[in-house]
């Protein structure tokens, strides 16, 4: 029994065959992330290189993926390394379990990948990934904040340059722009109002701030990412 039957009746032979050769690249596997990765697997990619270097902790028991009580203190990318493979035991995996940045983040990048998609929720290795991807002329999707949100029907892919009313494109527009960069990067973002009483602030190690988050959100934003790397590959967007 083929797994990929239904993916193939949808899709025909050739261009299941293109996802099967295709390697991509997920930095973040967390709410967004890991979602992005799994939606990649079973549809049949035939290679993912998995980054973060994040550990399952209790708070990510309402919306993460890997999250769940016996996996509490685990690394995330061991966790969907075993479930990936449980999925697909053919797929290619490498598996990076740091916080990569700097001189290491463009070391990973001159592997040979056919997409890279950016769920990293800190801004400047968010910034220095989208950067250095392009300079190397890779294609990129990137996840802009699902925190805050509720509605589904808003969540929507576009250039960065026609993102608007969220925080987090804000920045990265601002920060992007700086280094010569206004477009060609395509994200996943929602124009949704966030509420001020959904975020606090916290000054931890890697934000200034936590937002609410409902369960049902980051999967959104990580099918809708996997969808655009996905649609892309086969052609479907032309």
């Amino acid at each position: 029994m083929n797994w990929l039957e239904r993916t193939q009746l949808l899709l025909g032979k050739e261009k299941l065959e293109r996802l099967k050769n295709a390697h991509v690249l997920v930095a973040g596997l967390g709410g967004v992330g890991a979602y992005a990765a799994e939606m990649l697997c079973r549809a049949g990619i035939g290679k993912l290189t998995l980054i973060d270097g994040d550990k399952v902790e209790l708070t990510n028991l309402n919306r993460q993926l890997p999250a769940t009580l016996s996996h509490i203190g685990q690394n995330k990318t061991d966790i969907l390394a075993e479930r990936f493979r449980d999925i697909n035991p053919e797929i290619e995996l490498d598996i990076i379990t740091e916080f990569i940045r700097d001189e290491r983040m463009i070391e990973i990048l001159n592997g040979n990948f056919d997409y890279v998609v950016d769920a990293i929720d800190t801004l400047s290795p968010k910034v220095f990934l989208i950067y250095h991807s392009l300079q190397k002329g890779l294609k990129i999707v990137s996840s802009m904040g699902s925190g805050g949100k509720l509605d589904p029907e808003l969540v929507k892919s576009a250039d960065i340059s026609k993102s608007y009313n969220c925080k987090l494109a804000r920045m990265l527009r601002k920060r992007l722009s700086k280094l010569g960069i206004k477009k060609g990067i395509t994200v996943v973002f929602s124009p949704e109002e966030v509420p001020e009483a959904a975020v606090i602030p916290d000054e931890g190690q890697n934000k200034k701030s936590t937002v609410g988050t409902i369960s049902y959100m980051p999967p959104v934003f990580g099918c809708h990412i996997a969808s655009v790397v996905i649609r892309d590959l086969v052609g479907a967007n032309k």
